[in-house]
């Protein structure tokens, strides 16, 4: 999947594609064509970076309810051609969740079409997880027929039906079935049930990892093949180390770190950097210096778990340097340094979005730093931060920064973060917003009554109402 191209933040499209509550508010004032094109747009092309983790499913379906949308350009986008030419979930997972939520509020234009596509699509699999948390036992039978079909009645297509009953990530539709009063259904389903059993049992007895009595060296050796492979290992091969590894093995570790293979250097630098191993920082500058790009990495991320002062110590040295040293270092003090440090957090900070933007990785521990060291100068920082950035997790850090920061965020951005797609961030708005706007009145009481709503953002909708309840 190619990364989203993220329309300006300043535009109708561009605050919805980001899941901010103003996204929902000037949709709701907008004209009701533009707004539902907006919307079509993003749920169709997925804006977020990271789909996996972000959440756009409930805000975009709530937005769907508040302008009374119809669901026309997701049937043709679900059933279209291309269903069968592109089966990446990342293409319709998110309509398929969109739709989901949209059942939950008894949209049964919704409910058929899930069904629909779980009978026809592609990524049926999807669209049957989120039936089966919305859907009655008569909508999922009648759907046993069409997805065993999927499946040939060969060995190769028992053995596909059997991994898709095992991976399956809601199991009520296939217990359902197993019990299907069709022998032709039901006997089927059990026999991929105890196969899929089988096969789990039988990865459980052919382990690849380390065995016991192993070496250090045979340790490093694993390590070095699983980097040929393009697999890193050297974090479960640093833990393998604490248990081989005795006394008179740490020269030889020593070694690895400093000139051993790449994955030898990658596995020693994370074990005496989790062992609190003095040497360590001048073998982490040691490998930043003259080691290749996955030693680097591996240097770096070593460096930044160490919980030792003498870290803290070297990372205030360290933090003035132009490079990815003295960026992991600002990361450092902005986990474990103390108020003196604030200038070099609030400098890594401003350079991180100076140099990198509004999405570089590193602002996600620049931020909490800023936060929890209270930083007040860094709130214009952090405002450009919220405003820009297309991760709707960054946001809600910067926001979490903010409340610490900025006098001004419960009467400003907290009042729309009350409408903001990550339930954490509607949590927060929850707790700080003030209630002076009559919107965060209204908000707050469909949060309360909203079943769709996350528990934690009921929690804190209690709490103001048991803190204000004239008000509220």
């Amino acid at each position: 999947m190619f990364d989203p191209v993220i329309a300006p933040s300043g535009t109708l499209l561009g605050l919805l594609q980001r899941g901010r509550g103003d996204g929902t508010l000037h949709a709701l004032t907008a004209p009701r064509a533009e707004a539902l094109q907006a919307l079509d747009h993003c749920v169709l092309h997925d804006p977020r970076h990271d789909w996996q983790v972000e959440n756009r499913s409930l805000y975009y379906a709530r937005l769907y309810l508040d302008l009374n949308g119809g669901l026309d350009a997701i049937e043709a986008h679900l059933l279209d051609p291309e269903d069968a030419l592109d089966t990446e979930e990342s293409r319709t997972g998110l309509a398929l969740a969109v739709l989901g939520h949209l059942a939950s509020y008894g949209r049964l234009d919704a409910l058929a079409l899930l069904r629909r596509y779980a009978a026809q699509g592609a990524n049926w699999a999807w669209a049957l997880d989120e039936l089966a948390l919305r859907d009655d036992d008569a909508g999922l039978r009648a759907l046993a027929a069409p997805v065993l079909a999927r499946f040939g009645t060969d060995p190769a297509g028992e053995a596909e039906l059997a991994a898709a009953v095992r991976d399956a990530f809601e199991p009520r539709p296939w217990r359902l079935w197993a019990d299907d009063p069709r022998e032709s259904v039901s006997a089927r389903v059990r026999a991929a049930s105890e196969a899929g059993s089988f096969d789990r049992w039988q990865r459980q007895l052919r382990p690849t990892g380390p065995r016991p009595g192993w070496s250090v060296d045979a340790v490093f050796e694993w390590a070095q093949q699983g980097l040929e492979r393009g697999a890193a290992l050297h974090v479960p091969a640093a833990r393998c180390l604490v248990a081989v590894a005795a006394p008179e093995d740490r020269p030889e570790i020593l070694a690895a770190a400093r000139s051993g293979t790449d994955g030898a250097r990658c596995t020693a630098l994370r074990y005496l950097a989790d062992s609190g191993a003095p040497e360590t920082l001048d073998l982490v500058e040691a490998a930043v210096a003259d080691g290749p790009g996955v030693v680097v990495d591996a240097a770096l991320d070593a460096f930044e778990r160490m919980r030792t002062p003498a870290a803290v110590d070297r990372a205030r040295r360290w933090a003035q340097r132009p490079d990815v040293l003295g960026a992991a270092a600002g990361r450092v003090l902005a986990c474990r340094g103390g108020a003196k440090d604030s200038d070099l957090v609030l400098g890594a900070l401003r350079e991180a979005v100076r140099g990198e933007g509004p999405d570089a990785p590193t602002l996600w521990t620049l931020v909490d730093g800023a936060g929890r060291l209270g930083i007040a100068c860094a709130a214009p920082v952090l405002r450009h931060i919220y405003r820009e950035t297309a991760s709707s997790h960054l946001r809600g850090r910067a926001a979490r920064a903010l409340a610490a920061t900025d006098p001004s965020f419960a009467a400003g951005f907290a009042v729309e973060c009350l409408w903001d797609c990550e339930e954490t961030t509607r949590e927060l708005a929850a707790r700080h917003a003030e209630t002076g706007d009559a919107r965060v009145v209204e908000r707050l009481r469909r949060l309360a009554a909203d079943p769709a709503e996350e528990d934690e953002v009921q929690t804190a909708v209690r709490s103001r109402f048991e803190q204000d309840p004239q008000t509220l």
